[in-house]
């Protein structure tokens, strides 16, 4: 089945919007995502663990929210507006994962906001 990854996750994403409404924190929107994607017959898994390795060493670690179908990262936020640092988080996301696209969700007002982000690695 050949599904467009994107549209499936930001119609997920208006659906929890318009049902949660806004000023949860991300959690309860992480679950919310989960729940909807499940529902739509999606894979995905939350809060995945990727770890930083430097010179043959962990040295950190990385909790994505969401992998929908083990190829697209999901970063749902609660801010007023996104910032550098929240682009920069995906892409160390997407560089920790392997994977090229990530999706940055904002719940925080009525009207969902989301950008889709690529990978030049």
């Amino acid at each position: 089945m050949n599904m467009n990854w994107f549209e499936v996750v930001v119609g997920a994403a208006y659906e929890v919007s318009n049902t949660l409404g806004c000023g949860f924190l991300e959690r309860v929107y992480r679950r919310g995502m989960a729940r909807e994607l499940a529902i739509r017959g999606v894979a995905c898994e939350t809060e995945v663990r990727y770890e930083i390795r430097y010179k043959g060493g962990v040295i950190g670690e990385y909790f994505a929210d969401l992998i929908v179908d083990g190829r697209l990262v999901v970063e749902l936020k609660c801010v007023e507006q996104f910032g550098n640092e929240h682009l920069a988080q995906c892409l160390n996301y997407l560089k920790a994962s392997g994977l090229r696209t990530a999706l940055l969700i904002n719940f925080q007002r009525p009207k969902v906001e989301w950008r889709r982000i690529v990978s030049r690695f």
